[in-house]
């Protein structure tokens, strides 16, 4: 009886190792085929749109994928300067920032800071939910070694501009940009992009709070740094 129950034991574990690798194998697929073809879609813009429908079934989302080249230097450097100042050195993990991390969820005795990277913040954005947990952030590190293993830093930006969001149903630089100034992600001027950066790391409140006090520190603060951001060419 006993051999049975490990036999069944070990078979479930076969198993369940079997259907990890396979979504693993499924993930490095799509990182590989957007290379040089763009995500229609995004884990975070699905559950926007699901979000957004439940309240009003005939919602959409708005979303305007523009290249690399069309989007402001200004904007850029903004986002560089608010979100991964080392963006360009490291290989997907900022060390220091991670220690930080660290330090502040054992004080707090929970996740409640990442130290998250672009690329970090784009593997989740991709593929992963919102939620907070140790199991969700070892996944997005896997997802970030294959994105950085296989794309380009100038490939990464690029994506991530087009993908994050920036309000309730805005996604990526060229709709943020219509709905805040009514112009194009490649017309942003210096202060229109800070002050786009400084929503990133909560765009449904500042959407409608971009005058209150640790927005406008916020703002400030992007502007005194993005001069010295270096992005991919």
């Amino acid at each position: 009886m006993i051999k049975k129950i490990l036999g069944w034991l070990g078979k479930g574990l076969a198993a369940a190792i079997a259907l990890v690798l396979l979504y693993q194998l499924w993930i490095f697929a799509h990182v590989l085929w957007w290379i040089d073809h763009n995500p229609g879609s995004t884990a975070f813009m699905e559950a926007g749109l699901a979000r957004q429908q439940a309240k009003n079934p005939d919602a959409e989302l708005r979303h305007k994928w523009v290249p690399y080249d069309r989007i402001s230097i200004h904007l850029k450097r903004a986002i560089v300067a608010a979100e991964d100042a080392k963006f360009l050195e490291h290989e997907g993990f900022d060390v220091e920032g991670i220690q930080k991390a660290v330090e502040k969820n054992l004080k707090k005795g929970k996740l409640v800071a990442g130290g998250s990277t672009i690329s970090q913040q784009l593997a989740k954005n991709l593929f992963l939910s919102g939620e907070r947990s140790f199991i969700r952030k070892g996944q997005e590190a896997v997802i970030t070694l294959m994105i950085e293993a296989t794309w380009s830093k100038r490939r990464i930006l690029e994506v991530y501009l087009n993908v994050i969001e920036w309000g309730n149903g805005i996604y990526g630089a060229e709709a943020a940009a219509r709905r805040y100034y009514k112009t194009s992600a490649a017309k942003l001027n210096r202060d229109q992009a800070a002050r786009m950066a400084a929503m990133v790391p909560n765009p449904r409140w500042y959407e409608n709070n971009r005058g209150s006090r640790s927005y406008q520190r916020r703002v400030a603060l992007i502007k005194r740094y993005m001069g010295y951001s270096q992005v991919p060419r």
